[in-house]
């Protein structure tokens, strides 16, 4: 069986754009290397919006507008979109913090399960925190665990909460 890293949402807009930060900036050399020196499959995920963002839940919560899907901030940082396409890499368009479609889609991508599943990425308060809720939900038996040094969240207090709250529903942290 597979291992599977799954790296949440490493695009421009989070990392030195409209919502990025300066832990976000200094974790991308190390999901770079944690991905090149992966034995197992990655996939990514983008979060994606619409020119309507702004008139969404998230968008009157967050009035922020962040990862239109076909702008610059959606993409991938050129780091990580460099090793994405070199290895051709799979990825999920995800309209909401947790990819609900993710379940499904490793189901049928592994027929036989995985091994493990890690996940690294952004943010660690929202989305990272969310999709490893959502993998343990439908995976219970699989071991599921999350690189905190790979790992950022809106500030360094909500990411160590993140960290601690999934800890304490049995997902790893490295």
């Amino acid at each position: 069986m597979k291992k599977l890293l799954l790296v949440i949402d490493m695009q421009n807009d989070f990392i030195d754009g409209a919502l990025g930060t300066k832990e976000a900036v200094s974790i991308v050399p190390n999901v770079v290397k944690h991905i090149q020196e992966f034995e197992g499959d990655v996939l990514y995920t983008r979060d994606t919006h619409q020119e309507n963002y702004l008139e969404t839940q998230e968008g009157k919560n967050l009035p922020v507008p962040h990862c239109i899907k076909g702008t610059h901030g959606w993409e991938l940082h050129p780091d990580l979109k460099a090793l994405r396409d070199a290895d051709n890499s799979p990825v999920l368009d995800k309209l909401t913090f947790g990819a609900k479609e993710l379940p499904a889609y490793l189901e049928a991508r592994y027929p036989g399960g995985l091994a493990s599943i890690e996940l690294v990425g952004l943010c660690t308060d929202i989305c990272v925190i969310s999709n490893a809720m959502l993998l343990k939900a439908f995976f219970p038996e699989l071991p599921v665990s999350v690189t905190a040094s790979c790992c950022a969240g809106v500030t360094p207090e909500s990411h160590e909460n993140a960290l601690n709250a999934m800890k304490m529903c049995q997902i790893g942290i490295r």
